[in-house]
């Protein structure tokens, strides 16, 4: 007998489908987006400073909206949420795949991203509920599995697709399974308790505007100067201003959007900032190395995907190997472990001679990806099973959210770095690799 017949039905092995299909199509549509930039800003006759918008309003619209979308799946189920994000996500991939302008390709990404928003804000939940307890270690190691192997054949994918016919075809093919995903989830996702309050529809809004206009402020300050900086400025103060109002307001609800009751335990608070360091730290090593490798290593593009892909390959192993160990073995070690690893992993990359050989670089990345991936799964689970589960919404947003704000703090702060640092490489090719999805 396995430790898989302790799931009681099946319905419960095709929930973890449903949640595998959705979790690639996101990643996937993430990466492939971003290398097709090219060839659609040539097709479409964009400039390519405004074909950014092709990734940058896929990822606005997931982060204005991951709060939002967690706080509603509460009341009306996770389920519902998530199936409504999947079918959303999908009819936006049409209208991707038939866009022949780039506001039309813009606003149906946006739309996209509101879809994978749904899937991602409660997805901590869904596995919560599909999976045992004594195995959601497994459960979240799983999902980290899924993301990491999605991220790593992104690429290959998209270019595989490019080679053969044109760039529609890379959202088309989201078509055939997001059908397939809807039906899934449609028979298995596990039902929740629908909660007895009422949405915050002042929240949200604050929710919106808050990190909407920090994320927009922050990129005119990085990538601007004069007039867009004071702009940029401007915009930031508007959205930490919002953030503040938000924050007050959610002190006195009971079921706040931002959750505030869930933020004063210790353990949950502490989850919350480690992810958001542990992404930071990620995306800044993501968007930078590139850069090492190609001008300092002096290695080709294609030697470039070699030596970036142990890190992820990495974390697909280590975290389902975490995850199972977090079932039985204190999650503060196996994550601090991580932490350690990851670490030592960024200092000894710091320390590369400009002559180092291939192997020297590959076995260090693949030693920053062992500690990523044996820090994640263990402190996912803590952050999920330190909140109550009638607010497992809200600690799931708070878990993709953590990602998110991470990696945009990451990528953020390599830009900022790059741009003050004499001699270092063009501010406009760090913003356009420094996108958080491209740090995944």
């Amino acid at each position: 007998m396995s430790d898989w017949d302790g799931l009681p039905t099946p319905r419960r092995y095709w929930s973890i489908a449903a949640v595998w299909l959705a979790l690639t199509m996101a990643v996937l549509d993430a990466s492939i987006a971003n290398v097709a930039l090219p060839a659609i800003a040539r097709d479409l006759r964009a400039d390519p400073a405004e074909a950014i918008w092709i990734v940058n309003a896929y990822q606005l619209a997931i982060v204005v909206a991951l709060l939002p979308l967690a706080a509603l799946g509460e009341i009306i189920t996770y389920r519902r949420v998530f199936q409504a994000g999947l079918l959303l996500f999908v009819v936006a991939s049409a209208g991707c795949t038939f866009a022949r302008s780039l506001p039309m390709l813009a606003a149906a990404r946006a739309i996209q991203g509101l879809g994978a928003a749904g899937v991602m804000s409660v997805n901590g939940a869904v596995v919560r509920y599909t999976y045992p307890h004594r195995l959601l270690g497994r459960g979240v190691g799983l999902n980290a599995l899924v993301i990491s192997i999605a991220a790593v054949i992104g690429p290959s994918i998209a270019s595989a697709i490019l080679a053969v016919g044109s760039w529609p075809w890379l959202f088309a093919v989201n078509l055939p399974v997001g059908a397939v995903a809807m039906a899934v989830a449609w028979y298995a996702l596990p039902e929740s308790p629908r909660g007895g309050h009422r949405f915050d529809g002042v929240s949200a809004v604050l929710n919106v505007l808050a990190f909407g206009l920090v994320v927009i402020g922050v990129d005119l300050i990085t990538r601007g100067s004069g007039a867009a900086v004071w702009l940029g400025g401007l915009v930031l103060a508007g959205g930490v201003l919002s953030g503040v109002i938000l924050v007050r307001r959610s002190f006195s609800r009971p079921r706040p959007m931002v959750p505030i009751d869930l933020l004063r335990s210790r353990t949950f608070s502490l989850t919350v900032t480690s992810s958001i360091a542990s992404f930071a730290a990620q995306a800044l090593a993501f968007v930078s190395l590139p850069f090492l490798f190609q001008q300092v290593l002096h290695r080709s593009q294609v030697e470039t995907g070699l030596l970036i892909t142990p890190w992820p390959i990495a974390v697909g192993i280590a975290a389902p190997l975490s995850g199972h160990l977090a079932d039985r073995y204190p999650a503060a070690v196996l994550s601090g472990f991580g932490l350690v690893a990851l670490s030592g992993g960024l200092a000894l990359l710091a320390l590369l001679s400009p002559h180092a050989p291939m192997l020297d670089v590959m076995w260090r990345m693949a030693l920053c990806g062992l500690g990523f991936g044996f820090f994640q799964a263990p402190n996912n689970r803590t952050l999920l099973t330190s909140a109550p589960m009638e607010r497992s919404g809200a600690a799931a947003g708070m878990l993709a959210t953590a990602r998110l704000s991470g990696q945009t703090m990451g990528a953020t702060l390599t830009a900022i770095l790059f741009h003050a640092a004499p001699g270092s490489p063009g501010l406009s090719l760090v913003s356009r690799r420094s996108s958080p999805q491209a740090a995944r």
